[in-house]
């Protein structure tokens, strides 16, 4: 392994290609195997850990695609495993769940795809990670065929943040039409995402954002929004029969107030110590949810876009060589939508 001394916020030249530009490894180094670039860390700490350095092009194993990557999303879960020892293993690590690219090569036994195909997806989670790279390997029922009527950014973008939401309001929550559901921070990857999924169900959909943002949510779909900033969404009379919380903390218990008996509360981050015995007195289901890879859920979030029911707001897209940007802007917690890497 080596590295190309390239901080990850700098700007390659447009116009001549330098020995980092993803064009010069696509084929085997002179003195051995494939080598491809890589956002890659060998210490836990701020955006400055990311470099951008030259490790071995990995190679399929069983039942694995080997796909040249176009473009990976972004998550918060990047920048908190960048930071600190949670699920992986210590560093060195490259990180990325999220993808959108084109199969290389397949490894044995695979039959749903062959070189060439367009496909996009998630990333086992969480020790599957490796996406913010020029190539990434990883099952073949991890993907589904890349929509045609969407580019690779706009596909890099889902993954993670639908199949999180899909599993929480559609297979944990079983949310059903004429349902009311509280989203909260919902402009935010999981919850613009949310909105809509909810809406394509039939459900009445609060969300909680702060009042600039609401314009945005209610093009979404949204019928009633919240200003987290100065209002309370426990102060009102309504009663929701789910909660999709991606705060965690307090704000889980609180959420318990404002679910009817026999309500679910979905939360994303652990709550508070006190969460699950609220719960219990109030008679609702709270539980936390571990998003999974997923074929058919990834066919199945295909299917939406393809009807033109879901659709990922890209807010900034990022180069490769400047991953540590892309982190730095995460991190400001004012991201609507999704920030994207772009590779190809």
């Amino acid at each position: 392994m080596t590295s190309t001394d390239t901080p990850t916020t700098g700007t390659p030249s447009a116009d001549t290609p330098s020995a980092d530009t993803p064009e010069h490894l696509d084929s085997p180094a002179p003195d051995g195997p494939p080598v491809m670039l890589a956002l890659h860390q060998t210490a836990l700490g701020g955006p400055e850990v990311l470099r951008l350095t030259e490790l071995p092009r990995p190679a399929p194993g069983p039942g694995e695609i080997l796909v040249a990557v176009h473009a990976a999303g972004l998550n918060p879960t990047d920048f908190k495993h960048r930071a600190l020892s949670i699920f992986l293993p210590p560093p060195p690590l490259t990180l990325g769940w999220d993808v959108s690219g084109t199969v290389v090569e397949t490894g044995f036994g695979v039959t749903l795809f062959q070189p060439g195909d367009e496909v996009f997806g998630m990333l086992p989670y969480p020790y599957g990670s490796g996406s913010h790279a020029e190539y990434v390997t990883g099952p073949a029922r991890a993907f589904a065929a890349k929509p045609a009527g969407i580019d690779h950014v706009q596909a890099a973008a889902l993954p993670l943040a639908a199949l999180t939401a899909w599993q929480a309001l559609v297979e944990t929550a079983d949310l059903r039409a004429g349902q009311r559901v509280l989203i909260h921070a919902a402009a935010g990857g999981v919850g613009h995402l949310a909105v809509q999924l909810a809406k394509e169900r039939g459900a009445h959909v609060t969300g909680t954002a702060s009042a600039p943002k609401h314009d945005f949510l209610r093009g979404l779909g949204a019928d009633a929004c919240v200003d987290h900033r100065s209002e309370d969404f426990t102060d009102t009379e309504e009663r929701y029969d789910v909660v999709l919380d991606a705060l965690g903390g307090e704000t889980a218990t609180r959420s318990v107030s404002v679910l009817r008996p026999g309500g679910v509360l979905v939360s994303l981050l652990p709550g508070a110590e006190d969460t699950r015995a609220a719960a219990e007195q109030a008679q609702v289901r709270a539980v936390t949810l571990l998003v999974e890879h997923d074929h058919a859920g990834m066919r199945a979030i295909a299917e939406l876009v393809e009807r033109g029911r879901l659709r990922a707001h890209v807010s900034g897209t990022f180069p490769l060589a400047e991953g540590a940007r892309a982190h730095i802007q995460g991190e400001m917690g004012r991201t609507t939508g999704k920030l994207v890497i772009t590779v190809r």
